[in-house]
């Protein structure tokens, strides 16, 4: 296994951990930060995708099957996911704990040339573990809004600031819009100072702050204005406006974007 999926696994791990720590003792039924769904929904979500995850990984064509099926209604799918995850009861944590090791465990084991199948276009395995790392985090946020508990940031958030920036094109374009042509210069900080940079450094269109403040707006956890993002240039705003981080419907208005009873968000 390459390195740099070594390190990738590690990190999705310990957010599986953070999830862990959240959840732990705590009341499933108490209230997210997602609209409707409590924190025990949020855990559910995840273990019921990581499991579609892992069959994703060691039996593509069962789990390309499958997607016919979901294309009918997707609606009643993400309904029945949820039905499915609340039939755990309390051996929800423990069927999580499962389903995460099988999935690192499945991930481990790919071909690194591999194209994982999933509900947008086929990703990498490296691409594919971000994916699921910026899922946990994101619901994390969700779980940890709605306990009103503060998390301290990682370096982690590297990989969601990355994934945030690689999905810029896809903001726009899921929106039916056209992509601006201007390049956007995204530059953050870290939590222990260190600068990350994407972009051409001499595009007028910026983006600057912190990696924890990118990291919430392109993941739909927070709107650009409520953060201390310094955001210049029309297409760099028009970018903020609508930065979604994860594939399935766009998300549009402030209500909206808040509310994950919606099409899975996965990139």
């Amino acid at each position: 296994m390459p390195a740099d999926l070594t390190a990738l696994l590690d990190d999705l791990a310990a957010e599986h951990a953070d999830v862990d720590a959240l959840v732990d003792g705590r009341d499933l039924a108490a209230p997210s930060a997602a609209a409707g769904w409590t924190v025990g929904d949020c855990l559910g979500h995840l273990w019921f995708f990581d499991r579609e995850a892992a069959k994703a990984l060691v039996d593509p064509d069962a789990f390309m099957a499958g997607l016919e099926r979901i294309a009918a209604d997707i609606g009643a799918y993400m309904d029945a996911h949820l039905d499915e995850a609340r039939a755990l009861g309390t051996a929800l944590p423990e069927s999580a704990r499962a389903a995460r090791a099988t999935l690192l465990a499945a991930l481990a084991d790919v071909d690194p040339a591999a194209k994982v199948p999933w509900y947008g276009p086929p990703m990498s395995p490296p691409s594919f573990a971000t994916a699921r790392l910026m899922e946990y985090w994101a619901h994390g946020q969700d779980i940890a809004d709605g306990l009103g508990v503060t998390r301290a940031p990682t370096d982690r958030l590297r990989h969601i600031c990355h994934l945030g920036v690689r999905t810029r094109g896809f903001s726009f374009a899921v929106r039916g819009l056209a992509v601006p042509d201007a390049d956007v210069r995204v530059e953050v900080t870290g939590p222990h100072g260190d600068r990350w940079t994407w972009g051409d450094a001499e595009a007028t269109d910026r983006v600057t702050g912190t990696a924890l403040d990118f990291a919430l707006v392109v993941t739909q956890r927070r709107l650009a204005g409520d953060t201390a993002l310094i955001v210049e240039g029309d297409t760099a705003r028009a970018w903020m406006s609508v930065a979604q981080a994860f594939a399935g419907a766009p998300t549009t208005t402030d209500p909206e974007r808040r509310n994950l009873a919606r099409a899975e968000e996965q990139i």
